[in-house]
């Protein structure tokens, strides 16, 4: 089947990208068709149902453009991915928006898990939110504290992180402990600046109605009337955990984000995060969310690197457990000659 697909005139220089850069995108999201893009018009050959995939999906791209005015990589990524149209309104209106932010951005749950995810935390004073990275954990928690905290529904947001060394060493680091720690907690404040003027930001950092702090700042700590994020909780031990979780105070709000593929603790010790899942789930008021592969808003190469780790390690462990089998098969075979 061949087709030409007339853009919108207004949209089309949008659509496009600089130099065709967003065709050249599409034609590697669309491997099966041939798609030529020449002025307004884009031809496209391939399979029926291939190409009226790709049309539809035109077709959502410049609604999106004709209601935002731009589209990003990231856009593209999205909208081509999503399973369910109807979960992408692009007739939606401010109230499906989480925040605005800086310049403004209009921060909102793009994903159906992330959807979940900020269901999730109208019903339950706690959310373990577990999955790969890119998939926008953090940042759609962080965007749910800035949003409580203009509508004064708290008083201050407390974004933590355990202080685990990802194969690297905080102590050969110049600087005091601060400038150690900064780097580290970088993704946090990368979050917030997303979401708020510069200086405005400083001034509640100072104030400490927003406070980053690694996790061990926490102990011995009550914390009322707050929105509490603990990322990269897969790197917090069973007790160090624990003693995060009993912090909650009348009036908070806790998320625990992680990654269990991407633990950096040594193996002796068991990730806290894996332990809670085992113990709290179904406790009520405390709430799981499972984010995947589909969920990831990053560029599009995440999705493909995550996708062949993941392929690596099951293939890794079905080696092992052959392994396994094999041993105790020959445990069992030289028992029996034993036995004769």
């Amino acid at each position: 089947m061949d087709t030409i697909i007339d853009l919108n005139p207004d949209t089309a220089v949008e659509l496009l990208g600089f130099q065709n850069n967003n065709i050249t995108m599409l034609t590697h999201i669309f491997p099966k068709l041939k798609i030529v893009a020449r002025g307004t018009e884009i031809k496209v050959s391939g399979a029926d149902d291939d190409v009226q995939e790709f049309e539809n999906r035109i077709s959502l791209l410049e609604r999106h453009i004709e209601q935002f005015g731009k589209l990003t990589e990231t856009d593209i990524i999205n909208i081509t991915a999503m399973e369910d149209d109807s979960f992408y309104s692009l007739n939606q209106t401010d109230g499906n928006v989480i925040v605005h932010g800086r310049e403004g951005k209009i921060i909102k749950a793009i994903t159906p898990n992330q959807k979940r995810l900020v269901e999730s935390a109208e019903k339950n004073d706690m959310v373990f939110v577990v999955g790969p990275a890119g998939t926008g954990k953090t940042y759609t928690a962080v965007a749910l504290a800035v949003k409580a905290l203009k509508n004064k529904q708290i008083k201050r947001i407390i974004l933590t992180r355990p202080a685990v060394e990802a194969g690297e060493n905080l102590g050969f680091l110049p600087g005091d402990l601060r400038d150690k720690l900064d780097p580290y907690l970088q993704p946090l404040y990368d979050a917030l600046w997303d979401m708020m003027p510069m200086q405005k930001l400083v001034t509640m950092m100072e104030d400490k109605v927003i406070e980053i702090a690694p996790l061990a700042f926490m102990r011995g700590r009550t914390l009322d009337n707050a929105y509490v994020i603990l990322d990269e909780a897969q790197n917090a031990t069973s007790a160090q955990l624990k003693m995060f979780l009993t912090r909650m105070g009348k009036n908070a709000k806790f998320f625990i984000t992680g990654d269990i593929t991407q633990i950096d603790l040594p193996k002796h010790q068991q990730s806290g995060l894996i332990l809670a899942d085992r113990i709290l789930r179904g406790v009520k008021g405390i709430d799981f969310i499972y984010m995947d592969n589909k969920d990831v808003v990053r560029h599009h190469l995440v999705t493909k690197i995550i996708n062949r780790y993941e392929a690596y390690e099951n293939e890794m462990e079905e080696a092992a457990q052959k392994r396994r089998a094999e041993r105790e098969a020959a445990k069992r075979s030289e028992t029996a000659d034993n036995a004769i």
